[in-house]
């Protein structure tokens, strides 16, 4: 074979496939794999990390979430940086799947302007990002569980979260946002929200008392954990509390 040809099929392969690379994760017993999934649509790079059991045969049906970092100002290894979570729902046996959502080329999230408006089209692209991973995943791992996905958001992942299921209906089971402040989240039911001790929503954004009883909404304050330590920045009593939460909440 020619190397022009070969170097053609071989690009053309992480193109569409991207590269996997195994890393390790703090949990021994949890096996963590990076991968650049390529959108050729919309030529777009989507690096996704995938948290599973280390188990010795293949376990089917296992149900899936997804999830979305909060904004980190473009400077990627963000889908890392709530290893603690991740880590803790794959331990329990769930599929995780963390994505980047943020690339170093992308346009910074504007911090003017009437966010629901400004704010928008970095929500509209990760809900496609979202998408995009949930179509490669049933190619990829073809015996999950994909009656049952739950998305969960941290803040400008967490508004992302909100949105996809209004954006696109009927694909997920569950929505779990923490501390989303912008986008509002749906009036449906399967909707949980975990509320910093430090930073509002924005009106309209959280359901009233009477929706989130009409739709069995659950909507609950952590008094002792500000906005921005839900990710790793969290001590092990945060930890416990977020995680604890997220799988009461898986388990419903």
């Amino acid at each position: 074979m020619k190397k022009q040809n070969f170097l053609f099929i071989f690009f053309s392969i992480f193109l569409v496939n991207g590269f996997t690379n195994q890393v390790l994760a703090q949990n021994p017993h949890i096996k963590l794999d990076t991968l650049r999934l390529f959108d050729k649509d919309r030529n777009r790079q989507i690096p996704v990390a995938f948290y599973e059991q280390k188990i010795d045969k293949n376990v089917k049906n296992r149900k899936v979430v997804i999830f979305s970092h909060g904004y980190g100002q473009n400077k990627g290894g963000d889908y890392l940086a709530y290893s603690y979570l991740t880590e803790k729902l794959a331990s329990e046996g769930y599929f995780v799947v963390s994505i980047q959502h943020e690339l170093p080329s992308d346009e910074l999230l504007p911090m003017t302007g009437i966010p629901q408006i400004v704010r928008r089209p970095f929500w509209d692209r990760g809900a496609d990002n979202i998408l995009f991973v949930i179509k490669q995943l049933k190619k990829l791992k073809p015996t999950l569980d994909f009656k049952h996905i739950t998305l969960i958001g941290h803040s400008n992942g967490g508004d992302m979260t909100a949105l996809f299921p209004q954006k696109y209906p009927n694909i997920v089971d569950k929505i779990i946002t923490l501390d989303n402040r912008r986008m509002a989240l749906p009036r449906t039911s399967k909707v949980y929200s975990l509320r910093s001790s430090d930073q509002p929503a924005d009106e309209g954004v959280l359901p009233n008392q009477d929706e989130q009883k009409k739709f069995g909404i659950k909507i609950i304050k952590l008094p002792n954990t500000i906005h921005n330590d839900m990710d790793d920045n969290a001590n092990d009593v945060q930890r416990k509390e977020i995680t604890d939460y997220l799988l009461s909440f898986l388990k419903e």
